[in-house]
């Protein structure tokens, strides 16, 4: 089976300052690629119903859009196409200087790993898209691709690269499936808009937003243990 993996993050930058908030997220989004193009109608579809134009994302959540919002998140509930995988890093136990040469970039790209790794089945072939960002080192996302195929000699990894959000629905739904996720552990929900996003996704889940078990396979939430190391 090919499938595509559509990634986008919440809160980075309590890697390298870790008084910004307590939590750091990286989410993202599992299709069949053949699903691609339905996912892409549909989204647009819900977008159409309110005269929404632009890019969707968690920082536009607002009482105006609140159902707009809301039908996304009943919308990606209700196919079993879609599944997300977000994992959850606690700022203050990253220890940069002793594991990631000093580099919060360098330590950023593992948790990605970290995110996507658990979730590559053998006999698929995946290609995998982040949300463009300037990298200190232009190698990250070819060293990212690297480390996915020596972990899985089982499966394809045929590329890794990096789109601008407003060119993917897919990186549009991690932001606002991620950022929800990052609003709840780092309790900072200060709009009603956004509690009622947060509460519809626990309305779909049947409890509150909290770690689940590592099988759980359309709505996961990892919450990282870094005592041991990485």
């Amino acid at each position: 089976m090919k499938l595509e993996i559509y990634c986008d993050e919440s809160g980075i930058e309590a890697l390298s300052d870790k008084s910004a908030h307590k939590y750091i997220a990286i989410g993202g989004i599992w299709i069949p690629s053949a699903y691609r193009a339905e996912l892409k109608d549909k989204v647009n579809e819900i977008k159409r119903k309110y005269n929404v134009y632009g890019e969707l994302k968690w920082n536009k959540v607002s009482p105006k859009y609140k159902d707009l919002y809301c039908d996304l998140i009943d919308y990606f509930f209700s196919t079993f196409r879609t599944r997300f995988r977000v994992i959850l890093v606690n700022a203050e136990k990253v220890d940069n200087d002793f594991f990631n040469n000093s580099s919060a970039e360098l330590g950023f790209y593992k948790f990605y790993y970290q995110l996507i790794n658990h979730w590559i089945n053998d006999g698929c072939e995946y290609n995998i898209f982040l949300d463009h960002k300037s990298n200190g080192n232009r190698n990250r996302i070819k060293d990212l691709k690297s480390c996915l195929e020596n972990s899985n000699y089982n499966a394809q990894v045929l590329q890794v690269q990096t789109l601008h959000s407003h060119e993917s629905i897919g990186i549009q739904l991690a932001d606002v499936l991620t950022g929800a996720v990052a609003a709840k552990f780092n309790n900072v929900i200060v709009s009603s808009a956004k509690k009622e996003i947060i509460q519809r996704i626990e309305y779909h889940i049947k409890e509150e937003i909290k770690p689940t078990r590592r099988t759980e396979g359309k709505f996961n939430v990892f919450d990282i243990n870094l005592k041991k190391g990485w």
